[in-house]
This record gives structure tokens, C-alpha cells and sequence, in this order.
């Protein structure tokens, strides 16, 4: 059973849906739903009231991404590949370090594993009375 809610509620969830800074504002307790609701109801959207959220929600969340990468290509161009190459080596051989000591443990393991795997080769082991 879905309630159809009353047009006005209907545009106020659509101003809200573009002024996100005003659920911030009621999560931190500054406004409450009812103020918000009645103060859009009899101001309307295009209020001053409402200039502070709208100048603050300009940045959309496409352009803060796209702010991201061009944020990582700029330090792209600005790093030095020799040293960069340097740090990735320094990586790698950090890595095969540490392959070979967990290689180290797992051959300890598989050392003993034989004796007990000897001990249980026939898991239904009868016996001649």
C-alpha cells in the first residue's frame, strides 16, 4: 500500500533533493523539517533565505570529481620519474621480501603436513579380527 503524498509535500522533497546542505543543517539540530517546510511554503523557493545553501551546493559532485582528476594528473606532471621509478622498485623488492619469508613458512608447513597425512591415508581403516 503506497500513500500518495499531497503535492506540496512532493515539491518540497525536490527543493530539498537540491539544497542538501539543509538536511545537514536539521542532522545538527540548528533547523528542524517543520520550520524548513513552512518557511518554503510561505517564502517560496527562489527566497533569500535559501541564496546560502544554493551558493554553498554550486559544486556539484561530477565537477568534484573531475577537480580529482585533474588533481592527480597535475602531481603526475609535477613528480620525478626517476625517483618515482626508484620507489616503485623499492616496492616491489619490499614485496618479494616478503613472499619469500611466508614461502619460508609454508614450506616448514608442508614439511610436517606429510607425517600426518600419512596417518590418515585411509580414513575408513578396517581392521581383520
Amino acid at each position: 500500500m503506497v500513500s500518495q503524498l499531497h503535492p506540496s509535500v512532493q515539491e518540497f522533497k525536490v527543493f530539498v533533493k537540491k539544497h542538501p546542505l539543509l538536511v545537514q543543517e536539521v542532522r545538527k539540530g540548528t533547523l528542524n523539517w517543520q520550520e524548513v517546510y513552512e518557511d518554503w511554503y510561505i517564502l517560496g523557493e527562489e527566497d533569500k533565505k535559501w541564496q546560502k545553501f544554493k551558493d554553498k551546493d554550486s559544486k556539484t559532485e561530477e565537477s568534484s570529481k573531475v577537480d580529482f582528476i585533474g588533481k592527480i594528473f597535475s602531481s603526475f606532471k609535477k613528480a620525478d620519474m626517476n625517483n618515482l621509478q626508484q620507489h616503485i622498485t623499492n616496492v616491489g623488492e619490499a614485496l618479494s621480501n616478503i613472499q619469500t619469508v611466508i614461502h619460508q613458512f609454508r614450506g616448514d608447513e608442508k614439511q610436517q603436513q606429510p607425517q600426518t597425512a600419512r596417518k590418515s591415508n585411509h580414513p575408513f581403516a578396517f581392521r581383520k579380527d
